[in-house]
């Protein structure tokens, strides 16, 4: 007997869940052919919203884990994304993923070291300073690669211990809508990514404005967008990175400390000595 193939039916991936958007909308995706494969959610300011609320929940559980058990985190979420690599799209792109979450699994607990420290003070005290996160970090995750070039920058987010709400690639959404899937079965707990697919245009800026978000990283290549973000963030006391798009391996980790800086906040702790 013929059968009908079963259509997959994409959602936003927000507070660790599967939804529809809030508008209703959805958005035609299309393969290299321009041929129609997919419908994917067309999310709203409303679900940028509901995105935040859901990662500033997670915000203070995923800062409070210890950096090893993020790094362990990160490690399963690389072997999930190994096991499902062949569905999400070209192999060296996929791989060269893997590797890069293996590579900020490996930075959860070298931050303190690399980024902390005692300072020299010329008076009878210690001070310190030891990294933290600085909250919940928006991403614009560029159109190309799709895959690598989100992961690019969430991973360095979350290795740092923040939580992240992402704009993923608006010309190629199933990659990252199929990453979403790889996360729910990860022990990346609910609420610290969440992934929404959209226009951005009118994603960005809704993010951008929200008073609730600690910073922004924009791998867009929009320079319209980017300006439009940095004044976004000048209102509302938040910061604000701009990068090209992590092509390779080697785009996404050469600088990766430089990434960790950009979402991470230094506190420093001071303490008498001597009589």
């Amino acid at each position: 007997m013929a059968r009908l193939n079963v259509r997959k039916t994409y959602k936003l991936y927000v507070g660790g869940a599967f939804v529809r958007s809030e508008s209703g909308r959805y958005d035609r995706a299309l393969d290299a052919g321009d041929e129609h494969v997919a419908n994917v959610p067309r999310a709203s300011r409303k679900d940028v919203r509901d995105a935040m609320a859901a990662a500033r929940k997670a915000a203070g559980p995923w800062a409070a884990r210890t950096a090893y058990n993020r790094g362990q985190i990160l490690y399963r979420a690389a072997e999930a994304l190994e096991s499902r690599g062949e569905d999400l799209g070209p192999a060296d792109e996929i791989a060269a993923t893997v590797d890069v979450l293996v590579h900020y699994a490996g930075w959860t607990d070298k931050l303190p070291a690399v980024l902390g420290g005692v300072n020299p003070v010329a008076m009878p005290y210690l001070s310190f300073s030891l990294p933290e996160p600085t909250g919940v970090v928006g991403v614009v995750a560029p159109d190309e690669p799709p895959l690598l070039g989100l992961v690019a920058e969430v991973a360095p987010a979350l290795a740092a211990g923040n939580t992240v709400v992402a704009i993923i690639s608006e010309r190629w959404p199933l990659p990252a809508l199929d990453l979403a899937e790889v996360l729910g079965i990860s022990d990346v707990p609910g609420g610290v990514v969440n992934l929404l697919s959209g226009r951005r245009s009118e994603l960005a800026p809704a993010l951008g404005a929200h008073r609730d978000l600690n910073a922004i990283v924009d791998a867009a290549g929009d320079a319209e967008l980017g300006a439009d973000l940095d004044r976004l963030a000048a209102e509302t006391v938040k910061r604000a990175r701009h990068g090209a798009p992590a092509a390779t391996y080697e785009a996404a980790t050469d600088d990766a400390l430089a990434r960790l800086e950009a979402v991470t906040e230094l506190k420093t702790a001071w303490h008498p000595v001597g009589a």
